[in-house]
């Protein structure tokens, strides 16, 4: 492939059909959050940049949760009379101090603005499939004909980092196979942790398989090392070549790290850019792998000090999981991170604090692959597809409900029975919340319909809210001092507002399902729990579901702050930007 090749996709046909559609989402979510407000002029809305020189007409429709539907199509930039072409990067120039935008996150936004632009032009260039179409493939075939990422976030496809040539062969929409890098790690610098019943070597074997064990066994031999002196870390090809090659070479000089060289196995990265799925033997576990690239408001680095405890907090929830008849009841179950194998650079740790990229650079786990838990005609989606909408704006979740057969409310209901109902239940029997939006949660499919939910990313993505509640030792990393006030957004912000907000509105556009008939159906099925669960009465009181309003959280307002670390780690709910109020959409059910 020449220079020229890897660009071929940057055409200036679908450059501009890009723009048009990210200012399209722009302008929904910042008017959604409250950074840009649209006024009513002949019948259409309008916006106007900072100096009020420059104004944006267009059309929408306004749904529940303050949901702005913008028509791309409709979309005019205008100046002093004169109608002048949209520009992707010249709006956020135009409303930066609208924005929040200061002089030194401007530049570096622009770049992830022109990063996922250049991501939308390339996907442009797929063959076009149909959500129906799409809807008969595979799991991995639904995986990488993701087009959009998270919903929310308008700079959502930055991965500053990557080259063109490195997108290519790394991002999830090129569905590129991959090999990854094994480094040998000195055990003096390295740990490797494991969930109850599992062992270094016969993990090792099983992942890997004998031959490959064997071979890297022999480069190690080979210069005149003791193998069982090491342990095997598998890095993401980015990372080696960029990173640990470079900023680890003292490891490598001193044989503290020695490169084995690639695996067999052929894996493809998925909607989270640093897990791979391996395609070779998908029983295997997935590879999570660290990776220093930012993406939406974070550097995507592993923690070897956070990789110690995760197969025992994974333990520990997949024990309260099948210990409680209610989530049992639901079918939900979770793809635990079985071993995770972590190194820690003593220089870099002595240089910086816990929070620090430069300890995040050479971290792994190996997290169970769903598909042996498969039944007789069950299949994989994630949750993440639900919001795929294609080229002729039909949704992919109005692609299962066809194929389902079902009436689309009682779609609903069994989605919501086994997506939502979980997470309601561990809220209120445990202060437990998830990050659950699509890219963390895997659907199970018969025939369209949704029988069961499989959450995953857990130890990092989980959470305690109870200052009391009696966890082991090596799980209270996840325990959190949240405010009373703030526990409920756990399902208002992610769930209702990140999810179902685009959900609905899709299935409402299509004349599937009307708006209010999906909120009177989990206006329904939260009641079906509540009264299923009479003894949380005093907490389903406490913590009202049927509340009036709830605080709008607003996710792009955090990145626009600060798009290399956009929360504290240390203090996650302080650093929420709360804005006003949303009307919550189950008060009038």
């Amino acid at each position: 492939m020449t220079p020229a090749d890897t660009v071929a996709h940057l055409s200036p046909e679908r450059w501009e059909t890009a723009g048009r559609l990210l200012i399209r989402k722009a302008l929904a979510e910042f008017a959604h959050e409250r950074l840009l407000t649209p006024e009513e002029e002949d019948g259409s809305y309008v916006v106007r940049s900072d100096d009020g020189q420059t104004s944006y007409r267009f059309s929408a429709v306004r749904r529940a949760l303050d949901h702005w539907q913008v028509d791309a199509g409709s979309i005019t930039r205008h100046r002093g009379g004169e109608r002048l072409p949209l520009a992707a990067l010249d709006f956020f120039i135009e409303f930066r101090q609208a924005l929040g935008l200061s002089d030194e996150v401007l530049p570096v936004y622009l770049e992830e603005i022109s990063s996922t632009l250049s991501g939308t032009c390339y996907k442009l260039t797929k063959p076009r499939v149909t959500s129906a179409e799409l809807a008969e493939g595979g799991f991995q075939a639904i995986e990488t004909g993701m087009t959009e990422g998270h919903p929310c976030f308008v700079a959502n496809n930055g991965r500053l980092g990557f080259g063109i040539h490195e997108y290519l062969s790394y991002a999830p929409e090129t569905a590129n196979p991959v090999r990854l890098v094994w480094l040998a790690a000195h055990r003096s610098r390295a740990a490797f942790t494991a969930g109850a019943g599992i062992e270094y070597e016969s993990f090792l074997r099983d992942e890997l398989g004998e031959p490959t064990v064997n071979r890297f066994r022999a480069v190690l031999t080979g210069r005149g090392l003791d193998p069982a002196d090491y342990l095997f870390i598998p890095v993401h090809p980015w990372q080696w070549w960029n990173k640990l090659s470079v900023t680890f070479a003292a490891e490598v000089a001193r044989g503290h790290l020695v490169c084995l060289g690639e695996g067999d196995d052929e894996y493809l990265a998925q909607q989270s850019i640093r897990t791979f799925f391996n395609t070779s033997n998908p029983h295997r576990h997935y590879v999570k792998t660290a990776l220093s690239v930012i993406n939406m408001g974070f550097m995507r680095g592993l923690s070897a000090a956070y990789m110690e405890a995760t197969p025992a907090i994974n333990d520990w929830l997949a024990r309260l999981i099948e210990n409680d008849p209610v989530l049992k009841a639901t079918g939900l179950t979770i793809i635990r991170e079985r071993a995770a194998v972590g190194y820690r650079h003593l220089e870099y740790e002595r240089a910086t604090d816990r929070y620090s990229p430069y300890r995040k650079m050479l971290a792994a786990l190996w997290r169970e692959s769903p598909v042996p838990s498969l039944r007789d005609g069950e299949s994989l989606a994630t949750m993440a597809s639900l919001l795929h909408v294609d080229h002729r704006g039909a949704s992919f979740a109005g692609a299962l409900i066809a194929r389902s057969g079902l009436p689309p409310t009682e779609w609903l209901r069994q989605y919501l029975r086994a997506y939502y109902t979980p997470l309601l239940h561990s809220f209120y029997a445990y202060d437990l919340a998830f990050m659950p939006h699509g890219e963390n949660v895997i659907l199970v499919l018969e025939d369209g319909a949704v029988r069961r939910a499989v959450y995953k990313d857990i130890a990092e993505e989980i959470v305690v809210m109870d200052p009391d509640a009696a966890l082991p030792p090596e799980v209270q990393r996840i325990r959190a001092d949240v405010p009373e006030d703030k526990k409920l957004l756990s399902v208002f912000t992610d769930v209702f507002d990140c999810f179902f907000r685009f959900l609905a509105a899709h299935l409402a556009t299509e004349g599937i399902l009307e708006e209010d008939g999906f909120w009177r159906t989990v206006a329904e099925v939260t009641r079906e729990y509540q009264d299923a669960n009479p003894e949380l009465a005093d907490r389903f009181r406490q913590y009202d579901m049927f509340a009036p309003e709830f605080a709008l959280s607003c996710l792009n307002r955090l990145q626009l702050r600060d798009n290399k670390q956009m929360v504290d780690l240390a203090d996650p709910s302080g650093a929420l930007q709360l804005v006003g109020t949303l009307k919550n959409p189950l008060a009038g059910h």
